[in-house]
């Protein structure tokens, strides 16, 4: 019996930004090799504590992340931005060249590569704003359309898009639709839903998710007046259950209101 790739296994391999990260990360562990032959024993056994540190801080973190995130997007951006860290403090105890090689090593990559994104759709559509505006105001579709407007160039879209289609395949029915539409692709449409996209699509209000009762906003996360608060509440599937309340939607469909 053929046996198949396990799936990380060919995420890493299939996936440049997740292969180029692990080869940089890999290549620790040969100028690791090279560096016991030339350091003094004092600052092997020295950079061997700090090894340890690293690894079993990175081993709690990843477990404590694994039990919490709720997509792998955000589990492997959190784990590599601080497993970045980490290489940085330990390569700099061997040599402030080699912790700068890598500091351009890891900007490089920032620059040049970008995490993919969860590429189901789920129940939800697919949508350009003509779409969606026709399909709310011809009123024979459903009463109910949850819509993510987002971007897949940013990080936070990128982390989130997982979720939005999950909730899809638990909560559309007759009366509640799922929409996408991608203000990457079409950002002059951001105005007209009120939807702020800052500077260069890397901050604003991305992702917002729009509840419409008949062509009427009636409920959006986050609010319009969130960049007045402090910090933005993470995107979790509980959060979105509760703040449009799809669990009572659910009912009342299915008893028949």
């Amino acid at each position: 019996m053929e046996k198949k790739p396990l799936p990380w296994l060919n995420m890493i391999v299939s996936e440049p930004f997740y292969l180029s990260h692990f080869l940089l990360f890999f290549s620790y562990f040969v100028v690791r090799s090279s560096a016991a032959q030339v350091l003094s024993p004092e600052n092997i056994s020295r950079l061997l504590r700090w090894e340890i540190q690293a690894t079993l801080a990175i081993t709690v973190y990843t477990v404590v992340k694994m039990v919490k995130e709720e997509s792998w997007e955000a589990f492997f951006a959190d784990t590599l931005f601080y497993g970045k860290g980490l290489l940085l403090g330990v390569a700099l105890i061997m040599d402030y060249h080699l912790a700068f090689c890598y500091f351009v090593g890891f900007l490089v990559l920032f620059v040049s590569t970008q995490q993919p994104v969860y590429d189901g759709l789920g129940n939800s559509v697919q949508l350009t704003p003509l779409q969606l505006e026709t399909l709310l105001t011809e009123g024979n579709t459903s009463r109910f359309w949850l819509v993510e407007f987002r971007a897949l160039c940013t990080p936070t879209c990128i982390r989130s898009s997982r979720l939005f289609p999950e909730l899809s395949v638990i909560y559309s029915n007759k009366n509640l639709s799922f929409g996408i539409v991608d203000l990457g692709l079409f950002p002059n449409a951001a105005e007209k839903f009120g939807i702020s996209l800052g500077v260069g699509m890397g901050m604003g209000q991305l992702p917002t998710y729009i509840l419409f009762d008949n062509a009427v906003e009636v409920a959006r996360f986050p609010e319009v007046d969130f960049e007045a608060k402090a910090s933005r509440t993470p995107i979790t599937k509980r959060l979105l259950c509760r703040y449009f309340e799809l669990d009572r939607h659910l009912v009342e469909y299915l008893h028949g209101k």
